[in-house]
């Protein structure tokens, strides 16, 4: 009766052991995900870049900004001469009309004297 107690205990103490249990939930669907959109690249690793692809990257950025603010300052001299060139015209324009003015002047002048001369 004895061994049957213990045989009973030790093979209950088997199926409570050796029952199948649900393993943990190591990544829960409730669990905040970090929306990171790089991975850590190790510098041997299959697309590391070297210190010095990276230097020219640097160095060919720097030229296209410097690039970027030549094209700045040519499209801004280039308005500044276009500005100029729209003012000489316009002066151009109003010293025109003030010399057609003058001339209609004159030429309405002209006729009146000439009617009074043909009249006399």
């Amino acid at each position: 009766m004895k061994n049957l107690f213990f045989i009973a205990f030790i093979f209950s103490g088997l199926i409570i052991s050796c029952s199948k249990k649900e393993p943990a939930d190591f990544y829960p669907a409730d669990t905040a995900k970090a929306s990171y959109d790089t991975t850590a690249v190790d510098s041997f690793s299959n697309g590391a870049t070297s210190i010095d692809i990276v230097r020219q990257i640097r160095m060919s950025s720097q030229q296209y900004q410097d690039s970027l603010k030549e094209a700045i300052k040519k499209q801004e001299q280039e308005k500044k001469l276009k500005e100029e060139l729209e003012k000489e015209n316009k002066k151009k324009a109003e010293e025109e009309k003030k010399k057609d003015e003058g001339d209609k002047k004159q030429n309405s002048k002209e006729p009146s004297a000439v009617s009074e001369t043909k009249t006399e």
